[in-house]
């Protein structure tokens, strides 16, 4: 057994087991490494800052050394990360070892070691740790989360314009109820995910670096009259490489009061809800024949029924999307609570952010997958229709109020309700009615597929 194969059967988690493949982008992200990669970042930005507030003992650093230190970030390896991990064996300290780290890396170089107590000044951990979590979630928000959402998207859409005028019976409280088209229902999914992702997209990722408890004392007691929060904001808000592209946190204690991570989570919850919603239905859709599924070759449905093809692809959906939620959920009501100025239980769930992120990912390419494979069945969508006449007491009984007939609702409910209606039978209550004849061959006219309202239009709009 290769040492690969090993490591992915005995890997506690799926996400790096029998998921890993597929969860490889988020992987660089997410991970411990990617953890270090930022603190690195961070500490790197910071120290090429003080170069420049204008300190006599810390003078800008030359466009060489400059190089150097943003090489340090851009080509941050596996390598490097273990080396950050040999450290800490000693330290016990994880920001510590990058710190020292990052200091071994000046060897040689005299301009560098003759400031290299300027690494890590004035911060606390949780300087670094939290601008790191927030590099950490705007990546993994914008090269993975978002780009593998927005493929469920586009392909709902494409799905919407596809079948917008395709009737299908709608299903309320499980009853046969007013027709609609395969394209709209898949259009108020869109128009929902739209809207939720809008929502995850719009987060603010905040960071905060001003000390142990929030009051730059430490800065303040090295030089007293520089404006250490302007150089703070400056170092958060500044685009990458020499800046972090984050919001300015200026109020919080030890750490950074996550509320904006709670906000994300949520919103992230918000959107596996609906498509948990969506997965379900579509699951009973296969099931009652409106979608076939794609043969694969060489797949087996089931280990001793071999007609059965499963909707799997919706029921991993559902099932990851259920874990990311309860880990979101989790997140999202823990961390924003911290017993006075810092407790440590923020830390050890913060880790666990790529495994929530993971999940929702790999549902969404479950999900994917599954819309990949849906084939329209018309003739079942026909059938069902055909065998509804009962779904028309609706427009019938409005044509009716119109035109003043007493009891249209009451007339229509002892011709249908409960009982198997025919075309013939509700064609003999609408010759019967005295209503204008023009209105009567309009109601003639009209069959379950064609009872389908502005459904076609909405599909086609979104």
């Amino acid at each position: 057994m290769n040492p690969s194969t090993s490591f992915s059967i005995t890997a506690l988690s799926p996400l790096d087991g029998r998921y890993a493949a597929r969860l490889a982008p988020l992987r660089p992200l997410m991970s411990e490494l990617g953890y270090m990669h930022r603190r690195v970042q961070v500490e790197v930005a910071w120290f090429i800052a003080l170069s420049d507030a204008g300190f006599a003992e810390f003078k800008p650093l030359t466009p060489g050394a400059r190089t150097y230190l943003l090489g340090l970030v851009k080509h941050f390896s596996g390598n490097d990360a273990a080396a950050i991990k040999e450290i800490e064996k000693t330290t016990n300290h994880d920001v510590k070892a990058v710190e020292y780290w990052i200091k071994s890396k000046f060897e040689a170089r005299p301009e560098l070691q003759a400031a290299a107590e300027f690494v890590h000044f004035a911060c606390t951990s949780e300087d670094i740790n939290n601008t790191s979590h927030a590099l950490q979630l705007k990546s993994s928000r914008e090269q993975v989360l978002l780009p593998a959402l927005d493929k469920v998207i586009t392909q709902l859409r494409v799905m919407a314009h596809l079948h917008a005028d395709e009737p299908m019976l709608s299903r309320t409280h499980g009853q046969t109820a007013s027709p609609t088209t395969v394209g709209k229902e898949i259009a108020n999914v869109v128009a929902r995910l739209e809207v939720a992702r809008e929502r995850v997209a719009g987060v603010r990722l905040m960071a905060k670096m001003n000390g142990a408890v929030g009051n730059f004392n430490a800065h303040l007691a090295a030089w007293p009259d520089f404006d250490w929060e302007a150089l703070s904001r400056r170092v958060i808000e500044s685009p990458e490489p020499l800046g972090l592209g984050l919001s300015f946190q200026p109020y919080s204690i030890q750490i950074e009061p996550h509320d904006y991570m709670a906000e994300l989570f949520d919103a992230v919850a918000r959107t596996n809800t609906i498509l948990i919603d969506f997965a379900r239905d579509v699951w009973g859709y296969v099931s009652v024949g409106y979608f076939k599924q794609r043969l694969k070759d060489g797949e087996i449905g089931s280990s001793t029924m071999p007609h059965k093809v499963n909707p799997i692809d919706f029921e991993n959906a559902e099932g990851n999307l259920g874990l990311a939620n309860a880990l979101l959920r989790h997140m999202s009501e823990k961390l924003p609570v911290s017993r006075w100025q810092r407790d440590l239980t923020d830390s050890t769930v913060l880790r666990n952010m790529g495994v929530a992120f993971g999940y929702a990912v790999l549902a969404y390419s479950s999900m994917s997958t599954g819309l990949g494979k849906l084939e329209l069945n018309r003739e079942a969508l026909a059938d069902d229709l055909d065998a509804s006449w009962e779904v028309l007491a609706e427009p019938i009984q409005t044509v009716m109020r119109r035109y003043g007939v007493q009891g249209a609702y009451e007339k229509l409910k002892e011709v249908t309700r409960g009982k198997t209606v025919t075309a013939a039978a509700l064609h003999g209550l609408i010759r019967s009615l005295e209503i204008p004849d023009a209105e009567k061959d309009r109601l003639l006219a009209m069959t379950p597929a064609s009872y389908t309202g502005k459904a076609a239009e909405l599909a086609k709009r979104i």
